[in-house]
């Protein structure tokens, strides 16, 4: 009769559980749907990643293609875009160069934030040395501006996409980690943690299962606002000489190589730069749009 018993009771928790989950999906969603500057930001980022997706596919020419006898082009039917200095169809090089760009910013965050994420779990729960050393270390990190940081790391690493991406990366870990550190110290401090320390729970078991679910939504909502910044860090180091080096479509290094043709081929340097702008005020407006319906205390 117990076990019978302890069945049901625990399938009623369980459909509790998911009905509650659905609820929160649904009011999640309906908040993003009201909130027009989101839902255009959500838009921007669906077609750049269809555009990561299938960019390749839909490109006309072979973004590598030398053909000097076409060279500064402007836009037309045969090349929507125009043709660069080597005659390399632009639109093509830009759909290739979509998974570069994109590619970096993406990476930069998932390596910045879950460094950050680690580091601000373990500074938050366990506190007292191990948060003082955390802290300071993450003081001297924001101690330099980032996009300074990131020159010196690419510098002394050397110019390439996967140093700049760590680059990118290292200069997020103390946002990440300051974020996560305070909704830590706030989570463990409630009853149901107490409750489950009380059960013979481990520190792993707490940090994982039961305080890292409960602090997702500020983490979702930084990285959601940190892939512009670390798109836009990507593209800037880039347009430096730091990333990308030729003959690569990367967005970054293409607007560098316009930028010798402001007067003579101005479109070189224009469609680059309008691709990263628009995705960077993508990533944006639908950070701003996660961060009103994720917390709490946004009423409206």
């Amino acid at each position: 009769m117990n076990k019978v018993t302890t069945t049901i009771d625990h399938s009623v928790l369980v459909n509790a559980r998911k009905a509650s989950r659905k609820k929160n999906l649904v009011s999640f969603l309906n908040k993003i749907k009201k909130n027009k500057a989101a839902v255009a930001g959500g838009i921007i980022i669906l077609l750049y990643i269809l555009m990561f997706l299938i960019g390749p596919i839909l490109a006309p020419y072979d973004p590598y293609d030398v053909q000097l006898d076409q060279k500064l082009q402007g836009p037309s039917f045969d090349h929507l875009m125009g043709t660069d200095d080597k005659g390399r169809d632009i639109l093509s090089r830009i759909l290739y160069g979509s998974r570069l760009s994109i590619g970096v910013g993406i990476s930069a965050v998932l390596f910045g934030g879950t460094i950050g994420t680690f580091l601000g779990l373990i500074s938050g729960y366990y506190g007292k040395w191990v948060d003082s050393i955390i802290s300071r270390i993450l003081d001297i990190m924001l101690a330099f501006p980032g996009i300074l940081l990131a020159l010196a790391i690419v510098s002394a690493l050397g110019p390439s996409l996967i140093n700049v991406t760590i680059a990118v990366g290292f200069f997020s870990i103390p946002m990440f980690a300051r974020i996560v550190r305070g909704s830590t110290m706030e989570v463990k401090k409630l009853e149901y943690i107490d409750a489950v320390k009380t059960l013979g729970a481990n520190d792993m078991t707490i940090l994982i299962k039961h305080i890292f679910p409960n602090i997702l939504s500020p983490i979702i909502v930084q990285a959601s606002m940190r892939l512009a910044t670390a798109i836009l860090s990507a593209a800037g180091l880039s347009f430096l000489g730091l990333g990308a080096q030729p003959p690569s479509p990367e967005w970054g290094a293409m607007l560098s190589n316009g930028r010798d043709f402001l007067f003579t081929a101005p479109y070189m340097a224009l469609f680059p730069g309008i691709m990263i702008s628009i995705l960077v005020l993508g990533f944006n407006l639908f950070g701003d749009g996660l961060r009103d319906a994720l917390d709490p205390r946004m009423k409206n």
